[in-house]
């Protein structure tokens, strides 16, 4: 039998159970068998070829019952393809809605996972500008440093200066190089740590990337997803794609895919509790490190004022003594010349009594006695020339005394402008120059 071609407008549905034609029944016709019988054909020996009577009875019987077995066939066809029809249309609505749930739930799931992703975004963007944030103080505490250490390096080269002997190694002079050498540590401390937040806020970025990747590929499936929940039978916009239904070879699993943002998710946390920590870190160097500049700078500026009294008390005491000095070597000027008036007075009674002697040693004859006023005139010289010893000893000791006076004053008067210098150095230059030290704002990186 025939089959008859049917026009579709559409695929027909997934049928459960396979058609197939039904077997046909083979019907047994009459054929020639003997001299009475004729199949049709022409017959040897007679005018025409002719049906016998039999054989039209048997045709139309065998059309009768071919008629009523493909009717037989075409209404057990009809209930069966109304039975598939049925079948098929009820599997389709639930394999439908089956997968329209599916789709919902998966449009929850992803919706869940992108909240999360997004609130991670904006978290890790707002503890990078908060970290950023404190990588500015860092970069500004750095920079208010230099300051600090110019003044310090200054006043030791200031320091330099110094005569001697007010050239030492005072305490003011350890307390500077305790101070240049806690900036220069505070100086590299600073450096690694901003090379650390800088690394940070890279590692920060790149796992905001990441997660913002993550979150615009749930987005663009999040919308895809929602489009398809959307379609129905009814929809316009559907239509064949008959190799869609062949999965991808690159295509994820549910448990890769939510394994993929819980990784995401959890090194992204973490990246971000760690720059929480830095930025603790960094508050606290900062803090520790201003304290540190302002307690260094304050005990040197105590050992500047302590200096500067020493200096001022040793300047008071050298001028006493050199007032003293002076009025004391007047004092020495006023005594030698008094020695050597006194030394100019004997020379008269000297050359008197010499004079004596030397008339009465030319008394003649027995008259040249050892009297009384001889032996008198004798001791008198004697007597003379020792206080002339006497008092010019005294003079030399006198003029060597104020010859020790003069040195002793030039030495006071040069220590006192050595003094008066390194005062000056310490009070005026250093001390002065400290004044601009930056506040303990600028040093935590505030200003």
């Amino acid at each position: 039998m025939a089959q008859t071609d049917v026009l579709l407008t559409k695929q027909p549905a997934p049928q459960t159970v396979p058609a197939c034609e039904m077997p046909r029944k083979v019907y047994d016709v009459a054929r020639n068998t003997g001299a009475y019988t004729s199949s049709g054909l022409a017959t040897a020996g007679f005018h025409s070829a002719k049906y016998l009577v039999d054989e039209w009875f048997q045709n139309c019987y065998a059309r009768y019952h071919r008629a009523f077995a493909d009717r037989d066939q075409s209404e057990r066809q009809r209930h069966e393809s109304q039975q598939l029809a049925a079948e098929t249309e009820a599997l389709a609505w639930r394999t439908q809605e089956d997968s329209t749930r599916k789709v919902g739930a998966r449009l929850q799931d992803m919706h869940g996972w992108k909240s999360e992703l997004q609130h991670e975004v904006s978290e890790l963007d707002a503890e990078t500008d908060l970290l950023l944030a404190q990588k500015q103080r860092l970069e500004r505490a750095l920079d208010a440093t230099a300051v600090p250490f110019s003044i310090a390096t200054d006043n030791l080269q200031c320091r330099e200066r110094r005569q001697h002997p007010d050239l030492v190694r005072d305490h003011v002079e350890m307390e500077l190089l305790k101070e240049t050498e806690l900036i220069r540590n505070i100086q590299e401390l600073l450096k690694r740590t901003i090379m650390q937040a800088v690394n940070q806020i890279r590692l920060n970025r790149e796992h905001k990337e990441t997660c913002e990747m993550d979150w615009s590929d749930k987005v663009e499936a999040y919308n895809i997803d929602q489009t398809c929940a959307h379609y129905h039978n009814q929809s316009t916009e559907v239509q064949f794609y008959p190799h869609s239904a062949k999965l991808e070879e690159s295509a994820s699993t549910p448990e890769t895919w939510a394994r993929f943002t819980q990784e995401n998710l959890y090194r992204a946390e973490r990246e971000r509790l760690a720059s929480v920590n830095l930025r603790v870190l960094i508050d606290c160097i900062l803090r520790d490190t201003a304290e540190d500049l302002r307690l260094q700078c304050d005990a040197v500026n105590l050992a500047f004022g302590r200096r500067c009294e020493e200096l001022e008390d040793a300047c008071q005491k050298l001028e006493n003594h050199l007032h003293k000095t002076l009025r004391e070597i007047t004092d020495q000027e006023h005594n030698v010349a008094a020695l050597k008036e006194a030394i100019k007075d004997k020379e008269a009674p000297l050359k008197v009594a010499q004079t004596r002697l030397y008339n009465r040693s030319h008394r003649p004859n027995v008259e040249l006695c050892r009297d009384a006023a001889q032996f008198r005139l004798v001791s008198e010289v004697e007597e003379l020339n020792m206080s002339l010893a006497a008092l010019k000893e005294k003079l030399l000791e006198a003029e060597q005394s104020l010859r020790n006076l003069e040195d002793t004053r030039m030495d006071l008067e040069k220590d006192l402008a050595v003094k008066t210098n390194s005062l000056f150095i310490d009070r005026q230059k250093c001390m002065t120059h400290r004044a601009r030290y930056p506040t303990i704002l600028q040093l935590a990186g505030y200003q």
